[in-house]
C-alpha cells in the first residue's frame, strides 16, 4: 500500500459528505442539471467527482464493479482504504465506474427484478465532457426539458424501455456531475 493510497479522502467528512450527498441527489432527481462536487483527490483515472460520489455513497456492504482503465492497483487500493466497498464482477455490482466504452455491454449490469427493481446497479460514466446540451431529456423532476451531452442515446432509451427495472447512471467529467435516472426519457438532439 503506497502513501497515496492514504491520501485523498475527505478532511472533514461529516461536513464534505453530507454536501456531497445532497448534490448527488440533487442530480439524480433532477435530471439534467449539473453539480459540482469537490473535496477528494481521487488516483487516476477517477475523476474528482466520481471520487467524491465514491467516499459519499459506498461503504463495506456496497459491491463495487471497476471497468476498463479503472480497475488499476491504485483505484483498487484507494476504494478499499476510504470506503472498504468489496470490488466484484460486473454481474454482481451495486455500483460500477468507468468510461462508456469499457463498460459496454452495458447488459451485464442488473436491473432489479419485478419484486425489487431498487436491486439494480448504478453505473458511474466518466466522460470527457459533460454539458447542458445534445440529448434531449424529459420525465419526471425536469420541468419541460433538458439537455445532456450522453455519449451514446439508444443505451439509456433501452434502459428507459425496461422502467421500473433499469440501471441509473451518474455522468462525471472533472468536478461535474449529473445524474441520468433509469426514468428519464432520453432522445436524440
Amino acid at each position: 500500500m503506497s502513501i497515496d493510497t492514504l491520501s485523498g479522502g475527505f478532511s472533514d467528512p461529516a461536513i464534505q459528505s453530507a454536501r456531497a450527498f445532497r448534490a448527488c441527489l440533487t442530480a439524480l432527481s433532477r435530471p439534467g442539471r449539473i453539480e459540482t462536487l469537490t473535496g477528494a483527490t481521487p488516483p487516476a483515472p477517477l475523476s474528482v467527482a466520481a471520487g467524491v460520489l465514491a467516499l459519499t455513497l459506498l461503504d463495506g456492504t456496497t459491491p463495487v464493479h471497476l471497468a476498463g482503465a479503472f480497475d488499476c492497483a491504485d483505484l483498487r487500493d484507494w476504494l478499499t482504504f476510504h470506503t472498504g466497498a468489496p470490488l466484484v464482477a460486473a454481474s454482481e455490482a451495486a455500483f460500477a465506474f468507468g468510461r462508456f466504452d469499457d463498460l459496454l455491454p452495458l447488459d451485464r449490469f442488473a436491473i432489479g427484478t419485478p419484486e425489487y427493481p431498487d436491486r439494480a446497479a448504478t453505473l458511474v460514466i466518466d466522460l470527457p465532457a459533460l454539458l447542458p446540451e445534445g440529448a434531449h431529456l424529459t420525465g419526471p423532476g425536469i420541468k419541460d426539458h433538458a439537455r445532456l451531452s450522453l455519449p451514446a442515446t439508444a443505451p439509456f432509451q433501452a434502459n428507459h424501455a425496461l422502467f421500473p427495472l433499469g440501471f441509473d447512471a451518474f455522468l462525471t467529467c472533472g468536478d461535474r456531475l449529473a445524474g441520468l435516472p433509469r426514468s428519464t426519457i432520453v432522445r436524440d438532439a
